[in-house]
């Protein structure tokens, strides 16, 4: 992978989104997403949504550089 994080997270959404849940960070970013909407839910200052975005990005985040 190259050293642009964008560009490898445009790949690797892209990747997502044609393959579906065949794609290897298909997965565990829907678990991140879902964790962090729980914890949203949790947080009271944080709203769910916030917490879905935060989660799912976290989790690809991971993908691209572990």
């Amino acid at each position: 992978m190259s050293d642009n994080l964008l560009q490898d997270a445009k790949e690797e959404v892209t990747g997502m989104a044609k393959e579906g849940m065949h794609h290897p960070s298909t997965k565990p970013v829907l678990t991140g997403a879902a964790v962090g909407a729980v914890a949203a839910a949790i947080l009271p200052l944080v709203t769910w949504p916030i917490g879905l975005v935060a989660g799912a990005s976290f989790m690809l985040y991971k993908r691209l550089r572990p």
